[in-house]
């Protein structure tokens, strides 16, 4: 992979897959999976639909993020490396714990306080990063994978990389990289059941860091990209092989898999399953995206500057505006389709608006200069 090639597949995924975390919490108070707003009623249908974009949308962005990180080193020394990420994650970080962040805290407990100054004035005793994890976790992985990026990039690797090439040439090779997955999810989440998102659960830092090393090693290796390419329509069986193992297991009785497997058997054969969902849908994306996706547009120079303040806004704002939404007496579908078009027009307004004309909130936002 040429260091000066733009790779638009690549931005259209990272573009989609944001999107797709903005619908999934355009979903989350109709799913009965508890959010910070919740709808009096669920519904079952949503969330059956929803759990099958929880296993990729995020390690899709991941893997995408790893494959970025080689590519912003490209051009920088280590030192200027962490400086970059520093002013591009942490800055907005930090800006949107304290700004962005605690009105979704404030509506989470709107009948506590009298008014959001009251709510405002004990802020350091809400200090939340809420959706923003992802920024916090990309940070840290960002500075941890610099030895991983630096041996990449050097002549050491060459062997590894004509592995790497050799394995994945096979029809199948690419699939073998589930295994690790597999066992990682397993075994970190034996040890650590939680699900939140902190850098320090790691049943989620590892999986979640598994696609991004993943990505660091793609990036290096560009016969990678090939095999994903000329196997798309292999991996497009498999993955559907995996759906229907996925589903079938998911619709399962309770009471006839408890006569095969106690509670903790079934967890792992659960993680097992969502783990090899995760992979086959990703390398089936990542192989097709390079026929669909490929060209560049004048839509995808837009999208790729905005979706970086669009993902900062966008929980906030469909937060607060879930919140009237759904004391609203509509059925769940009419609920849906207002929270998702008035947050998405509120999120563009304060992005074009707001943010995009302002050298002060641009930097804050963590995007580049105009």
């Amino acid at each position: 992979m040429q260091k000066t090639q733009r790779r638009y597949d690549l931005d259209w995924w990272r573009v989609i897959s944001i999107f797709l975390v903005f619908l999934h919490h355009i979903g989350m108070p109709f799913n009965g999976d508890g959010f910070h707003i919740m709808n009096p009623s669920s519904s079952k249908l949503l969330d059956d639909i929803m759990v099958f974009f929880e296993q990729f949308r995020l390690p899709l962005l991941f893997i995408i993020s790893g494959i970025g990180t080689v590519f912003a080193f490209s051009k920088r020394s280590w030192l200027q490396f962490i400086k970059e990420r520093a002013l591009r994650l942490l800055i907005p970080l930090i800006f949107g714990v304290f700004v962005i962040v605690p009105p979704q805290t404030y509506i989470e407990h709107i009948n506590t306080y009298t008014s959001y100054s009251n709510f405002y004035k004990g802020i350091f005793d809400h200090i939340e990063v809420n959706h923003l994890w992802f920024i916090e976790n990309l940070f840290y992985l960002s500075v941890l994978s610099i030895p991983l990026v630096l041996f990449v990039r050097s002549k050491h690797a060459v062997r590894y990389k004509n592995a790497i090439t050799v394995f994945t040439s096979k029809r199948l090779g690419m699939f073998a990289f589930v295994l690790p997955l597999i066992i990682i999810k397993i075994v970190a989440k034996h040890y650590y059941p939680e699900d939140d998102k902190a850098i320090t659960n790691l049943s989620s830092t590892l999986f979640y860091g598994y696609f991004f090393v993943m990505g660091i090693l793609f990036a290096g290796t560009p016969t990678v990209w090939e095999s994903l390419k000329k196997y798309r329509k292999t991996n497009l069986l498999l993955t559907l092989m995996a759906i229907l193992v996925f589903y079938a297991y998911y619709f399962m009785p309770n009471d006839i898999a408890s006569s095969y497997w106690e509670l903790s058997t079934r967890w792992r054969i659960w993680y097992g399953v969502s783990a090899l969902v995760s992979w086959s849908v990703i390398c089936t994306l990542l192989g097709y995206g390079q026929i669909w996706l490929s060209k560049p547009s004048a839509l995808l120079t837009k999208c790729n500057e905005a979706i970086y303040p669009f993902y900062i806004l966008h929980q906030t704002v469909l937060i607060v505006i879930g919140y009237y939404v759904i004391q609203q007496p509509w059925n769940i579908p009419v609920k849906l389709l207002v929270l998702a078009l008035s947050s998405f027009i509120v999120i563009v307004f304060i992005y074009r608006y707001i943010v995009y004309p302002f050298k002060i909130l641009r930097f804050l936002f963590g995007m580049k200069n105009k």
